[in-house]
């Protein structure tokens, strides 16, 4: 056999044959929505079959346990206590919670960056009318901001540093405990953004000092849209109380008593109202997966395969937008293109499912991705 010969593989290709979407797709848009697995897919049947044959009994046997067991499961994604989750629908709605619960009269400021999902920032750019006052750190390249940036942003009068772990925009990760040391030095909280990074790497909040992460199932947790969670650190929980809400938050909540408001002891004080079930059970079967291979074997998987979609895109003449180093990078390579709507739709076209973002077309390889997806989708942008 001559070397053109031999098929590169990796140690998790095994689990491609779980993701039903590889019979007919090349599937490179894990950082859009990651693919439906035949767990979720079964999670999810199991979920309607209790809803057709129970109802609403099966809340107070099975339901009820799933929100714990998905509130544990992320937990232990991200190294925090269960009672540090709560659980939400969407980014969105978890910022705005977390936003909601901020003293801004002794500390108008929150400080963010220009690379960072505008989700982060809109929560806090639609107080200006309320007094607070959004600084914005910009980029000096375009694909990452330095730690010592933000930190000469923060001074005494800041709230909240609100920023990503990777940044959607490019890929580079940031320093997110050299974040959060910068916004305690003044007695500001940390905001982590980490839909673009858990699940593609590991995360540790304790470790990292960082007093509140979000992320979900949309993207590298493989649980679809409808579920995410929010950390809130138990310390930091104690001490502040939401007004934007719903009865999750109540530590009583079956005792229905609408003239008061009595705040579950951690995390749950920043829930709403109930959860989505069938995202709740397809996240339960996305979680089995994740946390079966784990994210260190999953980060040095990955790692190879965006090592390997940068080599191939640079010799086919292409120029991706991406962090210097290696290790900075993630699975998120962005390839400048003068039109990326239409070149998404012409690979497409050609069964290799990527992504548009402003000047680029994004391609994110995760675990049950191949080499040979890698080529057929740089040779597929270069003809």
């Amino acid at each position: 056999m001559t070397g053109a010969n031999i098929v590169r593989t990796h140690a998790l290709a095994r689990y491609r044959a779980e993701f039903p979407i590889f019979r007919e797709k090349t599937y490179l848009n894990s950082c859009s929505l990651g693919a439906l697995s035949t767990r979720s897919r079964a999670r999810v049947g199991e979920y309607l079959d209790q809803w057709d044959r129970r109802g609403a009994a099966a809340w107070y046997d099975v339901w009820w346990g799933a929100l714990d067991q998905v509130r544990g499961g992320y937990a232990a994604v991200v190294g925090a206590k269960a009672s540090e989750i709560a659980l939400h629908a969407s980014v969105s709605t978890a910022t705005a919670v977390l936003a909601s619960a901020l003293d801004y009269q002794r500390r108008p400021k929150v400080v963010t960056t220009s690379l960072d999902f505008p989700t982060v920032a809109y929560q806090w750019l639609a107080k200006r009318p309320l007094g607070v006052e959004v600084v914005m750190v910009e980029s000096p390249d375009g694909i990452t901001v330095p730690p010592e940036m933000i930190a000469r942003a923060v001074d005494g009068r800041t709230a909240l540093v609100a920023t990503s772990h990777v940044y959607f925009t490019s890929g580079a990760v940031q320093d997110i405990t050299a974040v959060a040391a910068a916004a305690h030095a003044h007695g500001a909280l940390c905001y982590i953004d980490g839909y673009q990074s858990v699940g593609q790497m590991p995360v540790d909040v304790h470790a990292s000092g960082v007093d509140f992460l979000t992320a979900g199932g949309l993207k590298w947790l493989l649980g679809g849209p409808g579920i995410v969670f929010l950390y809130v650190r138990d310390d930091v929980a104690a001490r502040l109380e939401p007004t934007v809400t719903g009865w999750f938050a109540h530590k009583h909540q079956f005792g229905f008593d609408p003239r008061n408001v009595e705040w579950h002891d951690g995390a749950k004080r920043f829930e709403q109202g109930t959860p989505a079930l069938a995202a709740v059970y397809t996240q339960i079967g996305g979680l089995e997966i994740v946390r079966e291979i784990g994210t260190t074997a999953i980060r040095e998987v990955v790692s190879d395969l965006t090592e390997d979609l940068i080599s191939r895109a640079r010799a086919r003449g292409l120029r991706p937008k991406v962090a210097a180093r290696p290790e900075d990078r993630t699975a998120i390579v962005m390839i400048p293109s003068a039109d990326p709507p239409a070149v998404v739709r012409q690979l497409a076209d050609a069964g290799i499912v990527v992504d548009a973002r402003p000047g680029h077309v994004r391609l994110s390889p995760y675990f049950y991705n191949t080499f040979e997806d890698n080529a057929a989708a740089i040779e597929a942008l270069t003809s």
